[in-house]
């Protein structure tokens, strides 16, 4: 599977950004999702998680100001990002989580940075 992560970019703090991730499946639907961040010199961390029946969680530090979706008719899982602060710049990136196995696959990343 291939993951192919568009959208991020330079944006002002309180600005907002969409992050698309397109899969390449035919079996999107079973794959658990999810989009990771990566700040310099951090250990990656998850930022939000959907599942194969659409339940989310998300970090406690974007709770209220990140959403996650998909839409399993075009293959895509999206990241709604609001209210952006400074520490939100990272290189987000893309997972894919086939449930009950060791499938697991990563997108290449996009770079969100966020201006004070």
């Amino acid at each position: 599977v291939q993951l192919q992560a568009s959208g991020g970019g330079l944006v002002q703090a309180g600005g907002s950004l969409m992050l698309s991730c397109s899969a390449s499946t035919r079996v999107f639907s079973q794959y658990n999702m999810a989009w990771y961040r990566q700040a310099p010199g951090k250990q990656r961390e998850l930022v939000a998680r959907i599942t194969t029946g659409g339940r989310t969680n998300y970090a406690d530090s974007v709770k209220g100001r990140f959403t996650i979706s998909r839409d399993n008719a075009k293959n895509t899982v999206y990241l709604q990002m609001i209210s952006l602060k400074p520490e939100d710049t990272a290189v987000y990136y893309c997972n894919a989580v086939l449930p009950l196995s060791t499938y697991e696959y990563w997108g290449q990343g996009t770079q969100v940075t966020v201006s004070s």
